[in-house]
């Protein structure tokens, strides 16, 4: 009881009371030690059941339509709909799926809080109280989150190893349940990474945060270090948009499906120049040199009215960019503003539903002006950055590109192996100035864990299985601590989420 006494003279006591979570997640009736294990558990269940039953919704509505058209009964699909519904609903009971692991991780790191307070008093004399708190919460995170990601990587699937195991790149998939191990480790490395992203953003952010604070005081802080707190975000997800989209362009295969198939509907770019800037990279297409792959850009010639010779490499070098904009003409500036404009309008109708969709959550406070005016931006900074990477990729090729390296064959070759996507990609993410600040946050820390994935191995081997727990168990423990210590330090959403479920 001393422990717990401590805990509620402690100053974030009557912090945490006062944002106490209220409505149906408030659980009062519970004992205040079980309502963020019960509250982790309800939203794991929620985050893994929710997407898969919308899914499901909308394929048999889809469905159920052309049945419709075509006169034919929907008994079957009614069926099918309902098994398949119970069979999800009852997936996510499985109790090594995310829902338990939410409800460990929480559940432990609140638990065991008490009793490792306890033994730190009477062990750890010479510790301040504030820092007795502190390491409890460190440690009981950290013994939670190393045995609920050892629960969570409990669950094998029969699937073997890819021959890319030991690439060097991630081959992020579509979740857990489609990751492979057998002999090797790494289903639960998105996680992990997602994990040592969000605590690299804590201690930076609080060691700068000291440092402003000190430099303020004594009247030393500078603009240049006022601008550098402003572009820490941009800075993050430029580069980390940067390694994505060149994951994209060379590496497909260490992208999620569903984010590869997303950014190649957003680029909406013939996929035969894609496969010839990769050649190009591979030595496959040399330039001024027949290595048989004229009818790989011959054919794209063709369906573009081109001149079926511009399409050969041995012949005209380099590839003109007339291929690069797909029947826009010749001039790289008109193909940028084409390219803008369609893809505003691509995005507006992607953003605009969604937004008007958030409005209806509370009928009595629609605003479509805001909805349309977020819309409009969100749009504005999609439409830029793939305008952006196009016209880079324009920039190398034709504009700057010669003038700097020279219009020698071999330097024509060195372009198109990689200069003219890799400067596409330096360029794309700083269309992220467009967005609000609070918006350039959040987007940085979403890109940023699935940047990190595609430069680490995927796969390594069980035996070392213990390094990633080690690793996420830490990363975890510093979310947290800093979570029940100063919830405004941990940013986004996640910060949110996490003072609402740890809160008793």
């Amino acid at each position: 009881m001393a422990a717990l006494t401590t805990l509620e003279k402690h100053p974030m006591a009557s912090a945490l009371r006062a944002i106490q979570p209220k409505g149906p997640l408030s659980f009062q009736s519970l004992p205040a030690a079980l309502r963020p294990l019960v509250r982790a558990y309800l939203l794991g269940y929620a985050s893994a059941v929710a997407p898969r039953l919308l899914t499901l919704m909308l394929q048999f509505i889809s469905k159920k339509r052309k049945s419709a058209k075509k006169y034919l009964s929907s008994d079957k699909d009614e069926r099918s709909f309902k098994d398949a519904a119970f069979r999800i609903l009852r997936t996510g009971l499985d109790p090594r799926r995310f829902p338990t692991f939410c409800a460990a991780l929480v559940g432990g790191s609140t638990l065991l809080q008490e009793p490792l307070l306890k033994i730190i008093g009477r062990v750890a004399t010479q510790l301040s109280t504030t820092s007795q708190l502190r390491l409890a919460r460190w440690l009981s995170t950290f013994i939670s989150g190393w045995l609920s990601l050892q629960l969570l990587q409990s669950k094998q699937t029969q699937q073997t190893p890819p021959a890319w195991a030991d690439s060097g790149l991630a081959a992020v998939q579509q979740g857990l349940s489609e990751a492979s191990t057998g002999g090797y480790g790494g289903r639960t490395l998105d996680l992990t990474l997602f994990a040592v992203t969000r605590a690299a953003d804590v201690l930076v952010g609080e060691l700068w945060s000291q440092r402003r604070s000190r430099r303020k005081a004594s009247g030393k802080w500078t603009v240049i270090e006022q601008v550098m707190s402003r572009l820490m975000d941009p800075v993050v997800f430029a580069a980390s948009s940067g390694l994505i989209m060149w994951a994209w362009f060379y590496s497909p295969d260490s992208l999620p499906r569903s984010y590869n198939k997303w950014i190649t509907s957003a680029a909406s770019v013939d996929l035969r120049l894609i496969e010839a800037l990769r050649r190009c990279r591979n030595g496959e297409l040399i330039y001024g040199k027949e290595t048989g792959q004229a009818p790989l850009l011959g054919s794209m010639c063709d369906d573009y009215g081109l001149p079926t010779e511009w399409g050969d490499p041995a012949k005209i070098v380099p590839f003109p960019c007339d291929l690069v904009h797909m029947g826009c003409g010749p001039s790289c500036e008109y193909h940028a503003i084409s390219r803008f404009l369609r893809s505003w309008k691509w995005s507006m109708l992607t953003y605009l539903p969604l937004a008007l969709a958030l409005q209806l959550r509370n009928p009595r406070r629609i605003n479509l002006v805001k909805a349309i005016t977020g819309s409009t931006r969100s749009s504005t900074f999609l439409a830029t950055f793939i305008t952006l990477f196009y016209y880079g990729v324009c920039l190398a090729r034709t504009r700057l590109g010669p003038r700097v390296l020279g219009k020698e064959i071999p330097n024509r070759q060195r372009i198109d192996e990689g200069i003219c996507v890799g400067t596409g990609c330096c360029l794309c993410g700083w269309s992220v100035f467009i967005e609000t600040a609070g918006r350039r946050k959040d987007m940085a820390l979403f890109v940023a864990p699935r940047a990190l994935a595609t430069l680490v191995p995927r796969r390594y081997p069980l035996e070392k299985q213990w390094r990633e727990k080690l690793i996420f168990a830490a990363s975890t423990a510093v979310v947290f601590t800093c979570a029940l210590e100063n919830p405004k330090r941990v940013r986004g959403v996640l910060g949110g989420i996490l003072g609402m479920v740890l809160k008793k």
